[in-house]
């Protein structure tokens, strides 16, 4: 399983766009069947960034559904087809 951990870039807004982009294109490609994506617990608001990232309408057509992960809130999991 591919994994992206946003604790180093959590400060700058455009890396972490582009290493979410780069991340999920890399995932798609991989051909694993699911990735995560770790925002960590914190106040959430990177959290609530990644996945209103994942629920854009162009990157959603890239996988088939996103979760947060039950046993931990401080990780997303992204399953692809």
């Amino acid at each position: 399983m591919l994994s992206l951990d946003l604790h180093p870039i959590f400060r700058n807004n455009r890396d972490i766009e582009l290493a979410l982009r780069q991340f999920l294109f890399a995932a798609v490609h991989s051909g694993d069947p699911i990735a995560e994506i770790i925002p960590g617990k914190g106040a959430g608001q990177l959290h609530r960034r990644v996945l209103a990232f994942l629920d854009q309408k162009h990157i959603r057509k890239l996988y088939v559904r996103r979760e947060t992960d039950p046993g931990n809130t401080g990780r997303v999991l992204v399953y692809f087809t």
